[in-house]
């Protein structure tokens, strides 16, 4: 297992610097809490950084699951704030 393999991009994360490596993007995950970390986007995301660290699926995939991840968290986030009644229309 390579958890020091690269991204061909560092991937940008919400706090800290991006993730270079593998290893920075599994330190970052573990530190979600454990509900977020559950969730399937987050599930996907792991399996392809393991896979990619195993050598058995793409870097891109891995970098790909975590973006996605990221993106799904944030819309999430968004559409469980309660709107303010004065602001809808």
């Amino acid at each position: 297992m390579s958890w020091d393999r690269p991204f061909a991009q560092p991937v940008p994360l919400p706090k800290g610097p991006p993730a270079q490596t593998l290893q920075d993007a599994a330190d970052y995950i573990r530190t979600l809490p454990q509900p977020e970390r559950e969730r399937q986007e987050w599930r996907l995301a792991i399996q392809m950084l393991v896979d990619a660290a195993e050598d058995r699926g793409p870097m891109l995939f891995a970098r790909i699951g975590i973006v996605r991840a990221f993106e799904t968290s944030i819309e999430t986030t968004l559409d469980a704030k309660p709107q303010d009644p004065a602001k809808a229309s």
